[in-house]
C-alpha cells in the first residue's frame, strides 16, 4: 500500500479521509495521474489518499472498489483493461463491470498509435497504412506484429486491424510492453500498436515510423499523423481510465465528486501535467460515462472473442 496523505486548511476540518484506489503499481501513467487529482481536489474534498492494489490485470484493486461501502469515501480508477477487456478475457470474474459501479467522470485518454520499424519501412518502402495494408496483401503471412501480451491492448488493436484491413500478419505476444517495443526496434518484429506516451521517444528518434494513430480524431500531439478511420471507416481503439464509486453510491455524492474531478481535469496544471504522459484529460458527466463504458464493454466481445485471447 502506497499512501501519499494530504492536507489543508479546508482538510483538516473533516474528519473522514477519502481514498481512490488505484489497481496498479505505484509510479505508472495511471498511478501518476490520481495522484495529481488527489492533489488537486484537496481544497473541495478534503484529505485523499492513493492506495495501489495491483494484481491480476487490475481485478484486484477494481474488486475492492466494488466491495467497498458506497458512502463516497472510497473510489477508485476504471480502466479499459478492467471495465472493458478483462469481462471478456477471463472466464472467472470476481466483479460484474456492468452493474457493480456508480460512473464519477472519465479522466483520460491515451492514443495508441500504429508503429513500424524505421528500417523495415525503408526496405519494403511502406510509408503510408495503405502502404502496408497493399504490402500484406501481396505478401499474405509475411508481416508479424508484437503486443505485450495474449489479451493486451495492443494485441486486440492488431486483431481489429486485420479483421477490417482483410490481412494476415502474425501476432507475436511478449511479457510486457518493454519486451515488445524492444523486438519491433531490433527488427525482430515489422509493427505494433503502442500506446503514444512510450512510442513518442522512438518516433521522434526516427527508430519507429508513426503511420497512424486508433483515436476517431488525429492526435494534437501528432498532428501530421493521420487516424486509421481515414483508410479505415470507423476504426477506433485507445487507452482511457477514468473514476468510479460502488454502485449504491448516492447520487448528490456523485455529483459532488463530478464537480470536484471535472474542475481538476480542467484546471491548467493538469492539461500540462497530461501534455507529459502525452495523456489527454477528459471530463464528463456520470451519465455519459456510464454510455461510454457500456460501449467499449460491447465493443470488446467481438475483439476479443475473434482474438481468441483466453485468460483463464
Amino acid at each position: 500500500m502506497a499512501g501519499a496523505a494530504l492536507s489543508s486548511p479546508a482538510a483538516l476540518a473533516q474528519s473522514k479521509v477519502m481514498r481512490i484506489i488505484v489497481p496498479y503499481a505505484a509510479g505508472g501513467p495511471i498511478d501518476v495521474t490520481a495522484r495529481l487529482m488527489a492533489e488537486r481536489v484537496k481544497d473541495s474534498l478534503g484529505t485523499v489518499i492513493i492506495e495501489n492494489k495491483p494484481g491480476g490485470g487490475g481485478n484486484i484493486g477494481v474488486d475492492a472498489i466494488a466491495k467497498a461501502p458506497p458512502d463516497g469515501l472510497t473510489i477508485g480508477i476504471s480502466a479499459v483493461a478492467t471495465h472493458a477487456i478483462n469481462p471478456w478475457l477471463y472466464s472467472k470474474m470476481p466483479y460484474n463491470a456492468a452493474t457493480d459501479f456508480a460512473p464519477i467522470t472519465q479522466m483520460v485518454r491515451v492514443p495508441n498509435v500504429l508503429v513500424i520499424n524505421a528500417e523495415t519501412a525503408q526496405r519494403l518502402s511502406i510509408h503510408t497504412l495503405a502502404d502496408l495494408i497493399k504490402y500484406a496483401k501481396a505478401n499474405p503471412a509475411k508481416l508479424n506484429y508484437a503486443s505485450g501480451g495474449n489479451g493486451s491492448a495492443g494485441h486486440l488493436a492488431g486483431e481489429m486491424f486485420k479483421a477490417r484491413a482483410g490481412i494476415f500478419a502474425l501476432h507475436i505476444p511478449y511479457n510486457g510492453g518493454n519486451p515488445a517495443q524492444l523486438a519491433l526496434l531490433s527488427g525482430q518484429v515489422d509493427f505494433n500498436f503502442d500506446n503514444l506516451a512510450t512510442a513518442s521517444a522512438n518516433i521522434k528518434a526516427g527508430k519507429l515510423k508513426a503511420l497512424a494513430v486508433t483515436t476517431a480524431q488525429r492526435s494534437a500531439l501528432l498532428p501530421d499523423v493521420p487516424t486509421v478511420a481515414e483508410t479505415l471507416k470507423g476504426f477506433e481503439i485507445d487507452t482511457w481510465w477514468g473514476l468510479v464509486a460502488p454502485a449504491g453510491t448516492p447520487k448528490d455524492v456523485v455529483a459532488k465528486l463530478n464537480q470536484a474531478f471535472v474542475a481538476a481535469l480542467n484546471s491548467p496544471e493538469a492539461k500540462t501535467r497530461f501534455a507529459t504522459l502525452m495523456a489527454e484529460p477528459v471530463a464528463s458527466t456520470p451519465e455519459q460515462f456510464g454510455a461510454f463504458m457500456k460501449s467499449e464493454l460491447a465493443k470488446y466481445e467481438k475483439v476479443v472473442k475473434a482474438s481468441g485471447a483466453k485468460v483463464d
